[in-house]
């Protein structure tokens, strides 16, 4: 279980940064059918593999904090394997919670602030965004919602697809150089979070731009994530993914460049909303 979740967060197959964190974490119940003779043997296997699990996608701040929680919660305190091992399993299941929870008070939080009659702009796929326009919706609130298509994965696409099946939701898709097209009929830019660190914000490829048009077209922009995405001594790596997802067939003298991630200064975010509340 363990192998197969690395290679999946490594393949970025699951696309929500919590999403990945709970996967992370559920992973390590592999180690609850392993036989261990010593505690101190299986603590060594526990941090073998949350680093292993942490390591897989160094630019998510919500596994690395995840796979720390489970370490901290559980390194030095069991007096024998048994012990260990119910430990595991009950922290699994509170750190794996917490993850869902914080991401529920997030969008909670959001939905509070999108008005009826709202005209937004989503960019890439972020369950958070999802959840914080569908609980909107089913409080009443009629929305328009421009989805960018996010190239190179176009996982605008898959945004479009589950709000398409939300009632009260006009869905729009433009490719992403329309966005300037776009905002003009927009009021507000609501985008996921994958890290906040040393006074920058992290977000998928395609958001600095994003970001850039709407602060000249006046157009506020909210980014929505958990707060354990928010994380001080953290290093950010960017990922650089195959370049055949930019161009099929290879071209002499040409270099493709696919990174994953933006880097935006924070404040050109007008609101950060977490679960621990709204910052403007």
């Amino acid at each position: 279980m363990i192998d197969e979740t690395v290679a999946e967060i490594r393949a970025m197959r699951t696309h929500s940064t919590s999403a990945v964190a709970v996967k992370a974490t559920r992973a390590l119940a592999e180690l609850l059918d392993r036989e261990y003779v010593t505690v101190d043997e299986f603590e060594r296997d526990l941090e073998h593999n949350a680093g292993v699990l942490r390591r897989s996608n160094p630019s998510h701040a919500a596994l690395h904090n995840a796979m720390r929680d489970v370490e901290r919660s559980i390194i030095g305190e069991p007096t024998s394997v048994e012990d260990a091992k119910q430990l595991l399993e009950d922290t699994i299941d509170r750190v794996a919670d917490d993850i869902e929870t914080a991401k529920g008070e997030a969008a909670a939080n959001a939905a509070e602030r999108i008005e009826d009659g709202e005209t937004l702009l989503v960019h890439d796929y972020s369950t958070t965004v999802l959840e914080s326009i569908e609980n909107a919706a089913r409080d009443g609130a009629h929305l328009t919602v421009y989805v960018t298509e996010a190239r190179p994965r176009t996982l605008g696409r898959k945004t479009a697809r589950v709000l398409a099946g939300m009632s009260r939701v006009d869905v729009h898709m433009v490719v992403d150089s329309a966005m300037g097209y776009a905002l003009r009929d927009c009021d507000r830019v609501l985008l996921g979070i994958t890290c906040i660190t040393g006074g920058t914000y992290y977000n998928r490829i395609g958001t600095f731009p994003l970001v850039v048009t709407a602060r000249e077209l006046g157009i506020p922009v909210t980014a929505v994530g958990s707060g354990a995405k928010t994380i001080e001594e953290f290093r950010f790596e960017n990922e650089f993914r195959d370049a055949v997802e930019v161009m099929r067939e290879p071209v002499e003298d040409v270099e493709i460049e696919n990174p994953s991630y933006d880097a935006t200064p924070i404040g050109m975010i007008d609101t950060v909303i977490t679960d621990d509340g709204v910052v403007e």
